[in-house]
Parts: C-alpha cells; sequence; structure tokens
C-alpha cells in the first residue's frame, strides 16, 4: 500500500505560484513577437528581460532615396507567382509636418498567397511595426493591383507625444495595369495618397504577377511619367526647330521678292 505524499501548505503555494508565473511568461512569450526571455539563477523559470526593446521605426524630417529591394513571391508548387523590385517610402503629415521612413529591405518579412485571379503580396518589418501589401488581380489578358494597404507605428515625433499607429489603404482601383507576360516598370515617383495623414511613394518600381517566366521580368510596360519625361523633350524640340525652319524660309520668301529686278533699255 503506497503512502500518500503530503506536501505542506507553504510548499504547495510556492509550486502554484511558480507554475502559474512560468504559464503568464510562456504565453507573453508566444504572443508578443520580439520578446526576450533569460533564465535567472536564482529561480527555476524564465523572467523578462527588462532590457527587451521592440522595432519601432524612427521618421526623418529630411527625405532621402529609398533603397529599392527585390521580392519575389512563389506558389505552392515553386513557380514565380510575383516578382517586384521597388524602393518605398512612407511619408507621415503629424503636427503640420511632413515626416518620411523608408522600408529597409534588410528587415522586410515576405509572406503572401497566389491564386489564378488573386494574389497578395506583403512587406513586414519586424514586431509588426510597419507593413505594405499589395492586392493584385487577373482581368482576362491584363493584371493590376486592385488594392494598396499601408500601416506605419513609429516612435513619436516628440517628446510628450502620444504614440500613434498611421494606416489606411486604397481598394477597387486598377493600379499599374499591365498585359500578361510583361512587367509594369517606372522610374519616375508612384505617390499614392492611402489617407489623409499617409501616402506611399513607390520609387523606382518594377512589378510582374500571376506567371514570370523563369523568374525574369517580361516586356517592360513603361508608365506614363516615364514615357512624358522621355517624348516631352524631343517635342518641343521637334517644334523648336520646326518654328526655326519656318523662320528661315519665311525670311529666304520676303528677300526674294524684294530682290531689285532689270529695267528695260
Amino acid at each position: 500500500m503506497e503512502t500518500p505524499l503530503h506536501v505542506p501548505g507553504s510548499s504547495l503555494t510556492m509550486l502554484l505560484q511558480a507554475h502559474t508565473s512560468g504559464l503568464v511568461v510562456f504565453l507573453l512569450a508566444a504572443f508578443l513577437p520580439g520578446l526576450r526571455l533569460q533564465r535567472d539563477g536564482s529561480s527555476n523559470g524564465p523572467v523578462l528581460n527588462p532590457d527587451a526593446q521592440f522595432y519601432r521605426p524612427v521618421l526623418q524630417q529630411s527625405e532621402t532615396i529609398p533603397t529599392p529591394g527585390s521580392y519575389i513571391l512563389r506558389d505552392f508548387v515553386g513557380r514565380t507567382c510575383i516578382k517586384a523590385t521597388m524602393g518605398a517610402e512612407f511619408i507621415v503629415m503629424a503636427n503640420k509636418t511632413s515626416w518620411y521612413f523608408n522600408l529597409d529591405p534588410s528587415r522586410v518579412r515576405l509572406s503572401g498567397k497566389c491564386s489564378k485571379e488573386e494574389a497578395l503580396l506583403s512587406l513586414m518589418l519586424p514586431d509588426n511595426s510597419t507593413s505594405l501589401e499589395f492586392t493584385f488581380r487577373k482581368d482576362k489578358d491584363y493584371f493590376y493591383v486592385t488594392k494598396l494597404a499601408a500601416r506605419l507605428l513609429p516612435l513619436p515625433v516628440c517628446k510628450g507625444c502620444p504614440n500613434k499607429m498611421y494606416s489606411g489603404f486604397l481598394s477597387h482601383k486598377m493600379l499599374f495595369r499591365t498585359a500578361d507576360d510583361q512587367s509594369f516598370k517606372c522610374t519616375s515617383e508612384s505617390l499614392l495618397s492611402v489617407s489623409s495623414e499617409l501616402r506611399i511613394k513607390l520609387v523606382p518600381l518594377q512589378m510582374q504577377a500571376f506567371g514570370v517566366p523563369n523568374g525574369q521580368f517580361g516586356k517592360e510596360d513603361e508608365c506614363w511619367a516615364d514615357f512624358n519625361r522621355r517624348a516631352v523633350p524631343i517635342i518641343i524640340g521637334s517644334i523648336a526647330l520646326g518654328l526655326m525652319l519656318s523662320i528661315v524660309l519665311s525670311f529666304l520668301i520676303i528677300r526674294d521678292r524684294h530682290r531689285p529686278g532689270y529695267e528695260r533699255l
């Protein structure tokens, strides 16, 4: 016959507290990304590290050109579904001032999904502090971005300013519309306002969705801004040359009419 184990009341209380503390820390670590744990030699379980920090973007008052990043999303069989190369800048309006934050490609965590007629490309920074999402739609022989969503949780811009998340989206749009097997390309700035306080600038930008053969961009479909920047100087130069030729011809015609003729004897 086994002898029942007797646990003093004080020991039982300490045991329950230790298990409860461990459960609480486990739940915090599971649901709060970026939380670090360390083991204290004076206890039997993990304790919170007082130096633990969460990643938070820092807004800048001066604007710089964002570093382009290359992002590739594959479907369940390993084929390239979306390929995008872009530099992304978040522009925040706070305290009647423009503040800037550039997406760092080296910190981006890429995710998304691909289906026959819809695809999602999600770019996210650590601790869900920043995200940029593109929803692609396929319509017959074309693809386009039908929704753009952005979120930014930066450090306060001033001492005493409250923590604030800036977010917004554009939906039911036909952004960057391009034919199948071609890529949309724009070296000019693409500025998109997702809310009254947040704008997204993409520069440069090249993307292709729903089929990227061999993982390489297809024929480039130039954006209107690039076309105008390239064509306008040519048009202006042609007009100027035409005006100069017209002036020269007019001068020659007028001079010939006023040339003195021969007199009869």
